[in-house]
């Protein structure tokens, strides 16, 4: 695999065969986005972890030495959130939103978020389902729109933006700036909305931090909303799916699971490991020449961070091509140090009761095809199913 086809399709058909190859080869690789771009590529644990707390590295793509269309080119209104933000911005932002995601104001969702995961299984089919379409999509649609207060007669569908935000295709950039441009005047309306009409949730919070308070500017107001609605729903949605679809291939689990004898919590971490639905780091920018596993990076060159190779890194791992959800938890998918992600608490609680009640609800869980003929998102920066057919 050469520098100038790192990205290729075989890359994108075959991300774990593909990184592997990779790792084989040394622990950070020099490529180009599909858009031509130069980027390196950190594809080992012990560098990976480093790199995410590196302070010779920066979020702000103020610092990108390209010009930082691919992927990463957001309207100015929506440009101010906190993946392109670093301190001191970063951290203000994040604590006016971190109190909404302690594990405690998480946990208080569970008989909301444990009613909806009924309802959706009580409406799925009787013999036959796609799991994608009937619970792991509209389940974090309603919780994140429920917490950030978006009516239910307002949820405009996310599924086609989000798809067009992840496109790998050259050229997609015009496409993705065209869906978060519909995001951002859907947000417009709904913070209009609520500022005639507060309740109690967390976009009525922030709208009083800005309008009462001045704590962040209308551009952070609105680009912090639509940074919780994408990456709330989508993360979610592929975390829940990539789990269900590892304990079908490996159904042994889903006894253990059901009995009680294997903690859904452990099958989510080990799912993180195995099968991240966000495969790549939030990209950065070198803002000095260094060296990192003995590639040298210029001053402004775009870093990439393989999570999902990083993940199954031999060098840590026993044999990490297994979904062993009996090994202890390790894996970098949420991210480490001041950029953890936020809902990463929202996003395990989802994934648990998901399973748990999935397990105990319905027997007979198997998938409706074989596993070669399930599809992935065509994509380097989601790893997830479009559809997950299974019977039961």
């Amino acid at each position: 695999m050469s520098a100038d086809n790192l990205f290729g399709d075989a890359l994108m058909a075959d991300p774990h065969t593909g990184y592997r190859k990779l790792r084989a080869a040394g622990p950070v690789h020099r490529g180009l986005t599909p858009d031509g771009e130069p980027v390196w590529v950190i594809t080992r644990y012990a560098e990976a972890r480093e790199a995410l707390t590196d302070p010779r590295f920066s979020l702000n793509k103020a610092n990108a030495r390209t010009s930082g269309e691919y992927q990463s080119s957001m309207p100015p209104e929506l440009d101010a959130h906190l993946l392109n933000m670093d301190a001191p911005d970063h951290t203000r932002l994040r604590g006016l939103v971190a109190k909404a995601f302690t594990p405690r104001r998480v946990e208080d969702l569970r008989p909301r978020i444990q009613h909806r995961v009924n309802e959706l299984i009580d409406s799925a089919p009787a013999a036959e389902a796609d799991l994608m379409a009937a619970l792991a999509e509209p389940l974090p649609m309603t919780v994140i729109c429920e917490l950030l207060g978006i009516p239910a007669a307002d949820r405009p569908n996310f599924r086609a933006w989000t798809n067009s935000l992840m496109s790998p295709r050259p050229g997609a950039a015009a496409e993705s700036r065209a869906a978060m441009r519909n995001m951002y005047q859907f947000l417009i309306d709904v913070l209009a909305s609520k500022r005639r009409h507060p309740t109690d949730d967390l976009l009525s919070a922030l709208l009083a931090s800005h309008d009462e308070h001045d704590r962040l500017t209308e551009a952070e107001l609105v680009s912090l909303s639509f940074l919780l609605l994408f990456a709330g729903y989508d993360n979610a949605v592929h975390l829940i799916g990539n789990a269900i679809v590892g304990l079908l291939l490996h159904p042994q689990h889903i006894t253990s699971l059901r009995s009680g004898e294997l903690s859904p919590r452990l099958v989510i971490e080990e799912t993180l490991r195995w099968n991240p639905p966000f495969p790549l780091g939030v990209r950065r920018f070198a803002l000095e020449d260094l060296t990192i596993g003995g590639a040298a990076i210029p001053a402004g060159g775009r870093v990439w961070i393989a999570l999902i190779s990083a993940n199954r890194d031999e060098a840590l791992f026993d044999n990490p091509d297994d979904f062993n959800p009996h090994r202890a938890p390790a894996h970098l998918s949420f991210g480490h140090g001041a950029h953890y992600c936020l809902g990463a608490p929202l996003a395990r609680l989802e994934a648990e009761i998901t399973l748990t009640t999935l397990v105990r609800r319905r027997t007979g869980l198997a998938l409706a095809t074989q596993p070669e003929e399930l599809t992935w998102w065509p994509s380097f920066h989601k790893r997830g199913l479009r559809s997950l057919p299974v019977r039961w």
